[in-house]
């Protein structure tokens, strides 16, 4: 691996390892509205992301065309407010790292539909990593408490989790990862306040309490803010499939962190599919291989604007 591969993939993994953090922030949220904690995380994102946008950035925006604020409508609706709204809904019912198992599908589904819809064949050593990561995120969790809505809204986590890295590949490069952060954090709280009004009337936006509060803040600040960013720096570096890889390790730092709130254990099978997951990702983001040969992958900055526009 080169300095620029290296550090999208360590980019990457820390955005996923905050990202399986906040399964078990998650927890904390079960009796607060969906849509109006949905709100505030993505607002306060936003609030926090404007300055960080970049030199240019209105610019930018305006050379967007209708077609691709449709798809950054999408990306925030599937990827951002439906994703952890199946999270919160599936952990009414499931132990916090249940959907995380599913969620770690997500590298299988994003090997093979992104190579597909860009006319390529998925490349083989990124498709097996992406299965042994599978492999050890249900090794992680084994087949804990959970009932049929849990598993339902799990699998609708994972069309989120999918969506977040499918639908931004062709927005990524005008718009970089920054800016693309902040306008997509602007476009999910507001699609947060329309369905909190919907759904919950007066009562979407209720005054959290300290917990609340503490899960809420660290959502928007740690997760969103630099989350976020590290994540789409890390797929502009290494491509939206060797990316995705990496989403292996939300299940395992959600277990892992399970237990400070009491809502889990650590033990030999997490440990061993932990292990799995490492290597899944090692083999699959090329770590074990010299960076010769590798054909580029999706999303990375070397594809060319056509091929982007497939996906």
């Amino acid at each position: 691996m080169n300095a620029t591969t290296t550090r999208g993939a360590l980019l990457a993994a820390l955005a996923c390892v905050l990202v399986g953090g906040s399964f078990t922030a998650n927890s904390l949220l079960g009796h607060y509205p969906y849509a109006g904690g949905q709100f505030m995380r993505y607002g306060l994102a936003f609030l926090l992301l404007v300055p960080l946008a970049g030199p240019g950035a209105a610019t930018r925006l305006r050379t967007l065309g209708a077609a691709r604020w449709l798809r950054l409508a999408l990306l925030a609706a599937v990827g951002m407010v439906g994703f952890n709204l199946a999270v919160l809904a599936a952990e009414r019912t499931a132990e916090p790292a249940v959907p995380g198992v599913f969620v770690g599908c997500a590298p299988v589904v994003v090997a093979v539909v992104v190579p597909l819809l860009a006319g390529r064949r998925p490349q083989r050593a990124v498709l097996y990593g992406a299965l042994a990561v599978a492999v050890g995120a249900f090794a992680v969790q084994g087949w804990g408490r959970t009932d049929g809505a849990g598993i339902a809204f799990s699998v609708c986590a994972l069309v989120g989790e999918v969506g977040f890295a499918v639908l931004a590949v062709p927005v990524l490069r005008p718009l970089g990862p920054r800016l693309l952060s902040t306008v997509v954090c602007g476009i999910a709280a507001a699609e947060s306040a329309v369905a909190g009004v919907l759904a919950d009337g007066t009562g979407w936006l209720p005054r959290p309490d300290a917990v609340e509060a503490g899960a809420l803040l660290w959502q928007a600040v740690v997760v969103t803010v630099v989350g976020f960013v590290c994540w789409y720096m890390g797929m502009q570096r290494i491509g939206a499939e060797r990316a995705t890889l990496f989403s292996g390790l939300i299940p395992v730092a959600a277990v892992g962190t399970a237990p400070l709130v009491g809502s889990g254990s650590y033990g030999a099978a997490q440990a061993v599919g932990s292990a799995l997951v490492f290597a899944g990702v090692a083999a699959g983001s090329g770590a074990l291989t010299s960076g010769r040969g590798r054909r580029p992958a999706a999303g990375a900055r070397r594809v060319p604007e056509r091929a982007l526009e497939k996906l």
